[in-house]
């Protein structure tokens, strides 16, 4: 895992000259740009779905199998593609048998968190293309597992940070390397999900007919079935996935970094708690911050679940980063600056920005960065493996300082935490019999 460790600490060597700078990938690909490019998807319901419909707004792509494990969720989403394209796609409850399909060019994997890992490496080792779904990894041991993968077997994948090809968030971290707003000591990153709210107890039940639920549970601990930890709002819950800080948090805090070009903090302390609905079923907080210490700066990590929390003109999620001369927002909606005006570091005549709207649709533009990489090799995918690895370990370093109750230094070199044993062991991905974490 030497290459992966040094991956995560030497983000900022490469990331300085903009996502092109990662290092080129090479593999045998699609011969010409009139061939089709067939696309298996695992995981139906939600983003995997989203994803699956922007891929089929490109003539070349045909959707050849889907797989899940909900019946009901599989036969609908089947019938739908055929409505869109005239051809009904296979269907799989195993997504091994839809990876042992040849007739797979590449795969998109659209499950729950935990089930990122072994679907990504399994694909990997087959030979496709893999688009993996936001955060890369459930663990920081799944994340290195995942880039080793790829660095084996030197396939394309992509992760679904769409905002790495959205043009206004890359306008925006251009405007703030070249230094417009002078130092930037912190910044400031939020998700507060005004919509959501809480999440009633219910008692376990049997799983509905159609459902494979052992499938659906994996390499995650064996429990009984309860509707609130299947479909949306499995993120709810530590056994699969990591709550705000790993959902929103990814798109956000990958941004934070990207603008301040340094990736390794030094230590990480987070607080919170179930404040807006202490006696619902979710595990994960709905309120919380994170400060992640990086010496000269730091950056802080807020949510809220049932408040919007009017940020900067009513964002409901978004970045700001404090510079001398004025703060620069944005979010999915575009980017602005908002200049200083009674504070020591006001510059003369300098106004700001005014808002710098987004333009396009991000995940279709990261979509189409994918295939043009499938038919390109010597191009890079926007969010390659190693962006996606990165914040996801960075994420869940917030979520163990959370879990734990403490600050946490961070040893960037070794890849562990200093002088925590019980810490250092919530970086293991810990699999249900009989799954096993891959061996690369």
């Amino acid at each position: 895992m030497e290459d992966t460790r040094r991956n995560f600490i030497k983000q900022s060597a490469v990331i300085t000259a903009g996502i092109a700078a990662f290092p080129t990938i090479m593999n045998a690909g699609c011969a010409s740009p009139n061939d089709k490019i067939t696309v298996g998807l695992i995981g139906c319901r939600g983003m995997g779905f989203n994803d699956l419909k922007s891929f089929l707004k490109n003539k070349e792509v045909e959707c050849v199998a889907m797989c899940d494990v909900d019946k009901r969720v599989l036969e609908p989403r089947a019938a739908e593609v055929e409505k869109i394209t005239g051809k009904k796609p296979i269907m799989y409850s195993d997504f091994r048998d839809l990876i042992d399909n040849k007739d797979i060019d590449a795969v998109i994997v659209g499950t729950p968190d935990h089930w990122h890992c072994l679907p990504m490496v399994y694909a990997s080792e087959a030979g496709k293309d893999v688009y993996c779904e936001k955060p890369l990894g459930n663990t920081i041991e799944e994340c290195n597992v995942m880039v080793a993968a790829q660095n084996r077997y030197n396939n394309v994948v992509q992760v679904g940070q769409w905002q790495r090809s959205h043009s206004h968030w890359l306008d925006a971290v251009e405007y703030l390397h070249a230094g417009n707003i002078g130092r930037v000591r912190k910044v400031n990153v939020w998700s507060n999900v005004g919509w959501k709210g809480s999440i009633p107890i219910v008692p376990d039940t049997e799983a509905p007919e159609g459902v494979d639920y052992d499938m659906w549970l994996g390499p995650a601990p064996k429990r009984p079935y309860n509707k609130n930890r299947f479909h949306f709002t499995f993120r709810w819950f530590w056994d699969y996935a990591g709550g705000l800080m790993t959902d929103w948090g990814v798109h956000l805090l990958d941004y934070a970094l990207f603008g301040m070009n340094q990736y390794v903090p030094n230590s990480i302390m987070a607080v919170g708690g179930k404040y807006a609905f202490p006696d619902d079923a979710m595990e994960t907080p709905d309120t919380a911050t994170t400060v992640y210490d990086f010496g000269d700066f730091g950056v802080v990590w807020d949510h809220t679940i049932g408040v919007y929390g009017a940020n900067y003109k009513s964002r409901g999620h978004g970045l700001a980063f404090l510079g001398e001369y004025g703060t620069l927002v944005v979010d999915r909606n575009g980017w602005e600056v908002i200049p200083e005006t009674v504070s020591t570091g006001k510059k003369e005549g300098y106004d700001g920005v005014k808002l710098q709207s987004a333009v396009g649709d991000g995940l279709d533009i990261h979509v189409r960065n994918f295939l043009d990489c499938m038919r390109d090799r010597d191009k890079t995918p926007n969010c390659s493996i190693e962006i996606g690895a990165h914040i996801a370990r960075f994420a869940h370093l917030g979520n163990i300082s959370y879990r734990l109750g403490r600050k946490l230094d961070w040893d960037g070199d070794k890849q562990q935490f200093v002088n925590d044993d019980e810490a250092n062991a919530m970086v293991k991905a810990h699999y249900r019999a009989p799954w096993t974490l891959p061996k690369i």
